[in-house]
């Protein structure tokens, strides 16, 4: 299944923001075709500092999803 995930939440709210990252991770591991847009606030969780510093409620930090998607070879669109 191709399945396309948009989000604008940026690190105003870390666990909305991480979601994105959590479920394209899932998806591709059970070997989904999956890509990443973000739009508006959540183009600022691309920035390394900004990653590291999102930790969202219950969650691995967004830095760990980030890695998992770029691991999947997850394309990001910005």
């Amino acid at each position: 299944m191709k399945i396309l995930i948009k989000s604008a939440w940026g690190s105003g709210d870390p666990t909305q923001a991480s979601f994105p990252f959590h479920h394209a991770n899932a998806f591709a591991g059970a070997g989904h075709e999956v890509q990443l847009f973000l739009l508006g606030e959540a183009v600022t969780l691309m920035r390394t500092v900004v990653a590291n510093a999102v930790v969202p409620v219950g969650w691995a930090p967004l830095s760990e999803a980030l890695a998992g998607v770029i691991a999947h070879r997850v394309p990001i669109h910005v």
